[in-house]
């Protein structure tokens, strides 16, 4: 923990390459309380039940929590095939973490703007068929997650059509569920030009905020003029956004989404383990421990 904080990490690049067991062992070692599975490790599709039974069990036994798993889908494009597709795989994912005692899923609306052909709101696909889509598939997706249990964490992206605190409270406010909240990324919002993250917390709320992302930012809400540096090389103001969840009494996981590829890439030689390691230091100065 870091000032009473529980802090995730979550594993992509090489941790991809390693085993469940090498993953977990890493991730305690460095100082983490836990693992927010992506579907590279956690995929319903992909892994059969008696693998997904192993991750859940392999993960407390290294006294590790599983904050969330990533699922995150495009609700948003002109194949109907393909968004229906990904409307059912969620269903799948809801249905089978809520067996195996798993409680949030991390969501994003979409359309996803990175990519060689990104469907752009404006341009490609008008605003309001946007949100007909992403209204569509979660009046689908609320009732399984009331139903089963789980927590749906929609987190807002740049470029998509919940890309800020507006736009996303917009979407959670349309349907009041209990299990319909957010995944809060600081790092969006400052792209939108949102700088009063405490200001956000506070209208979001602890009932609301299901999972909280860690995650710097700097430049642009424009594809090429921004980048999600290194913990503390950003504008987020990482001191008052410790005090705010502390005001607010969050007493869920802050998770690492270390987004640094070419720093990576570069210095540390592909190495992740070694990126979870620097995120872990760096927030440990960041939040005053």
């Amino acid at each position: 923990m870091i000032r009473g904080k529980k802090i995730g990490f979550m594993p992509s690049g090489s941790y991809t390459k390693m085993s469940v067991e090498e993953v977990c062992e890493s991730i305690k070692r460095i100082g983490y309380d836990a693992v927010e599975w992506p579907q590279s490790f956690a995929s319903p599709r992909n892994h059969s039940l008696t693998d997904l039974e192993h991750l859940v069990k392999t993960t407390y036994s290294f006294d590790l929590e599983i904050s969330e798993v990533v699922v995150q889908q495009d609700l948003v494009l002109n194949d109907e095939v393909q968004r229906r597709d990904r409307i059912d795989f969620i269903k799948q994912c809801l249905e089978a973490y809520s067996s195996l005692g798993i409680e949030t899923i991390n969501l994003f609306t979409g359309p996803v703007p990175w990519g060689s052909r990104p469907l752009i709101i404006g341009s490609g696909i008008t605003e309001g068929k946007a949100w007909d889509m992403v209204f569509e598939a979660f009046d689908e997706l609320v009732p399984v997650a009331e139903r089963t249990n789980v927590n749906i964490a929609v987190e807002n992206v740049w470029g998509m059509i919940c890309n800020d605190f507006f736009s996303l409270k917009f979407l959670i406010d349309h349907y009041r569920s209990t299990r319909l909240g957010v995944n809060y990324d600081p790092s969006h919002d400052i792209l939108a030009g949102h700088t009063d993250i405490g200001w956000i917390v506070r209208q979001l709320g602890v009932n609301h905020i299901k999972h909280v992302h860690l995650k710097d930012a700097v430049g642009l809400n424009v594809a090429g003029k921004f980048l999600f540096p290194l913990p503390g090389e950003g504008k987020v103001d990482w001191k008052s956004f410790a005090q705010v969840f502390d005001e607010i009494g969050y007493q869920g996981v802050m998770s690492v989404e270390f987004e640094s590829f070419d720093y990576v890439s570069r210095i540390l030689g592909g190495d992740w383990e070694k990126a979870a390691q620097l995120a872990f230091n760096n927030y440990k100065i960041l939040f005053g421990q």
